[in-house]
């Protein structure tokens, strides 16, 4: 258990406001030696906000921050750094180009004179690495590690800067099963010599399992804090949003009809002209949610891009109701009865600077019952973004207002109302709840469950096991663009997708 007498961080009464919005209001926090503090809170809570003050990239405009019982200013990153403070953000800072070494060293007083000392740096280095379970080559170029590798070095990164506090944002984000039970061993590794960590995230369970204590931020303040192995994943999800969540979803048990969506000998490139999909045949039946599970960067993105029309294959055919689609057409795949949930919903499924009415009208402005003589009927137009707006419980000033003033989880509910609109034949919803909180993540679950009640063919593509788990009826594994293995979900063990995730097929 970690000691509670003195703390290594005191964060009192810390207000931070960008003009007229309070991110944080008169925030208390606390975090003490050896322990694992996880920080908790929906979308824009302001828990990246709080973690920024203290990391020194924001000044903060009340409150004061106390380090071992001193009160400290902290100016910038530098500042935090040099008080044994160091913050491992969710989008790594490493340069791919660069050595392992050279990404450590960076910023480093780490030299004879005007010469970089290598060798000492190179040696320090492997201790540290030996020391925490961290082997690395500190000769490799980052871009030849993987993801888990990557932040690997993000960790020795702060380690080899002496650092006591470890802030750690959605660190198991972009990891599989297998990375995260070693990213969890090495963390308690760093509390067991002394270390304290700050975890951010929205996966419950790996709260539940890796921390001692859980403070929930909702609207800039804290609004609980409890120790671990006294609440559960319900309690803290309720806390989060301010009400009560569904404890689980109403998914009956059905017995998939005939295929919808056929896939066939299906190869893809991806953008380096590599392989990416290769030979891959699948097929998903109405009623039926087909979850594909996989660590981003085994051939999903370029398969939802080949079903989305927006890449074009090097081989292989998809039919939608024994109908061959067109690929590499986007509208295609829409007039197909295809909806689409893209994975970047603000780089490929919204026009940020364009209003709610125009990102909902995207894909139907040519459809003729939004048009009168060949001219758009705007009266038609906004009571369908109205209505649009109401059934999907889009927080919005307005059906004008522009998208980028919405929420992730907001924006999420636009290209639902969109896609959905019309009830497709085919639901693919590519990683559809990356980045939102659990009240968001409810209602996207619930929207897809609603579209395979009614009879659509859903096919999942997630790196979220949960959610795989929650919502398929099967579940297939994608690794290096061939399917490792398929079960129905009911025969589906975590540890045996776990090993297909990372190439282990025994």
């Amino acid at each position: 258990m970690p000691n509670k007498v003195t703390p290594i961080v005191e964060m009192k009464s810390v207000t931070k406001r960008f003009l007229t919005v309070v991110a944080n209001d008169r925030v208390d926090f606390t975090l003490y030696p050896g322990e694992i503090c996880a920080l908790l809170g929906e979308n824009g809570a302001g828990k990246t906000t709080l973690m920024n003050v203290l990391f020194g990239y924001y000044a903060h405009d009340e409150g004061e921050i106390r380090l071992h019982g001193k009160k400290v200013t902290l100016a910038s990153p530098k500042d935090a750094i040099t008080r044994g403070i160091g913050m491992i953000h969710q989008h790594f800072t490493l340069v791919p180009t660069q050595t392992v070494l050279e990404n450590i060293i960076i910023g480093t007083d780490t030299g004879k004179g005007i010469f970089l000392d290598y060798r000492t740096a190179h040696e320090r280095l492997l201790r540290l690495g030996e020391k925490f379970g961290l082997p690395v080559d500190p000769d490799a170029p980052v871009w030849t590690l993987s993801v888990g590798e990557q932040q690997k070095i993000e960790i020795l990164k702060a380690l080899y800067r002496n650092a006591a506090v470890l802030i750690m944002d959605e660190p198991t984000a972009v990891l599989s099963p297998l990375e995260t039970i070693e990213l969890f061993k090495t963390l308690k590794k760093l509390v067991a010599e002394g270390m304290s960590v700050i975890f951010i995230s929205h996966k419950l369970n790996e709260v539940m399992e890796i921390s001692h204590r859980v403070v929930v931020l909702r609207n800039g303040s804290v609004t609980a804090e409890k120790s671990t192995k006294d609440t559960t994943t319900q309690e803290l999800a309720n806390l989060m949003v301010g009400r009560t969540l569904l404890e689980s979803l109403d998914k009956e048990k059905r017995s998939p009809g005939e295929p919808i969506l056929e896939i066939d000998q299906l190869s893809a490139l991806n953008n380096k002209g590599l392989p990416a999909v290769t030979n891959l045949d699948l097929t998903v039946n109405t009623g039926e949610v087909l979850g594909i599970a996989g660590v981003s960067g085994n051939g999903q993105t370029e398969l939802s891009e080949v079903l989305f029309g927006l890449r074009v294959p090097v081989s292989g055919d998809v039919k939608i109701s024994g109908q061959p689609l067109l690929l590499g057409k986007p509208s295609a795949a829409i007039d197909s009865g295809l909806g689409r949930v893209p994975e970047d919903r603000i780089e490929t499924g919204l026009l940020m600077d364009m209003t709610v009415e125009e990102n909902l009208l995207l894909q139907w402005h040519n459809r003729k019952k939004f048009q009168k003589r060949g001219i758009l009927n705007h009266k038609k137009i906004h009571d369908f973004a109205d209505k649009r707006i109401e059934t999907f419980s889009i927080k919005t000033d307005g059906r004008d207002a522009a998208a980028k003033s919405l929420s992730g989880g907001n924006l999420q509910k636009i290209i639902l109302a969109r896609e959905l609109y019309g009830d497709p034949r085919v639901v693919i919803a590519c990683q559809p709840t990356r980045g939102l909180d659990v009240g968001a993540m409810e209602f996207t679950h619930q929207a897809i469950l609603k579209q395979r009640d009614r009879g659509a063919a859903v096919l999942l593509i997630s790196e979220d096991l949960d959610e795989i788990f929650l919502l398929s009826d099967r579940v297939v594994v994608m690794y290096e663009g061939l399917i490792m293995g398929e079960l129905p979900i009911e025969e589906a063990s975590r540890e045996k997708v776990g090993l297909w995730m990372s190439g282990i097929n025994d």
